[in-house]
């Protein structure tokens, strides 16, 4: 797994968090000094913090498990879409839907709702249709699109939740800790890292500093995919070989031709020999 050098987290800009007088105190053991009003972060701590969440969410890759992204600030929409999506997980870019997974059901019967308009689009029902209601469905369509389409291949509870800005998604935040499933978040010096389980401490503002946080942990995610791809094959050469080497049972062979051969009888004795 690469690992992240203190001044690559300094020319990104990770250090710079927020005015003093808008901290939270629960940050205190992440933040190194003020200058000049502002608040800055001790990046030694980023860079361990860093470290232990990419090699946890490399786990939860490696056991074949969905991680969902979740950041609908502006300067991380495109980021979290592009990372997501080269690791093949889920996100939510856009305003997250309240209830996804405190009532994922729900969540999936919009998604299928969905995948039933572009089946209805595709064996040619839409042409039977007005032009009104074709309009409707279209509008319909592209507004479940925008909100739900990075998530439906999402079928059931992700694993791990991974957040940028725990303060902006503080509604995803309380619904992944109800639920018991672990947070990893970008966690800057005005929000609480008592909500979060895996706490990596930087600025969640700047562009290149949620870049850099998004490179490393993308890439464990993607190691921890490799792993799993290799494993597998593995195994599947392995169950091949032990089927190779297993010794075939022999079946008689009943030939057809061949009269089978009669039970002997017992020789009748005499009752005067057996008398005598």
């Amino acid at each position: 797994m690469s690992r992240i050098s203190f001044e690559q987290l300094l020319e990104a800009g990770c250090h710079f968090g927020h005015l003093k007088r808008k901290w939270n105190p629960a940050m205190a053991p992440y933040i190194f000094m003020e200058r000049n009003g502002i608040h800055i972060i001790d990046l030694h701590k980023t860079a361990a913090n860093l470290e232990v969440a990419a090699e946890a969410l490399k786990q939860v890759a490696k056991s074949g498990k969905r991680i969902l992204f979740v950041a609908t600030k502006k300067q991380a929409k495109e980021l979290i879409a592009e990372k997501a999506t080269e690791v093949g997980m889920p996100y939510v870019a856009e305003r997250w839907p309240g209830g996804m997974l405190t009532n994922f059901p729900t969540i999936r019967k919009a998604v299928k709702k969905m995948a039933n308009i572009d089946k209805l689009t595709a064996d040619g029902t839409f042409s039977n249709l007005s032009k009104r209601e074709i309009l409707q469905i279209s509008r319909q369509r592209a507004k479940l699109e925008k909100n739900l389409g990075s998530i439906a291949d999402l079928n059931r509870l992700p694993a791990a939740l991974f957040v940028v800005d725990v303060m902006k998604e503080h509604i995803a935040v309380k619904e992944a800790q109800r639920l018991g499933i672990p947070v990893f978040g970008i966690v800057d010096t005005n929000s609480d890292p008592n909500t979060v389980d895996y706490v990596i401490p930087a600025n969640d503002d700047a562009k290149d500093s949620i870049a850099i946080i998004l490179d490393v942990c993308c890439k464990a995610i993607a190691e921890g995919l490799a792993e799993r791809k290799v494993e597998k094959a593995d195994e599947e050469a392995a169950a091949k070989q032990e089927g190779e080497k297993a010794p075939r049972k022999r079946v008689a062979r009943v030939r057809k031709d061949v009269p089978a051969e009669e039970p002997a009888v017992a020789e009748e004795v005499p009752a005067q020999a057996e008398e005598e």
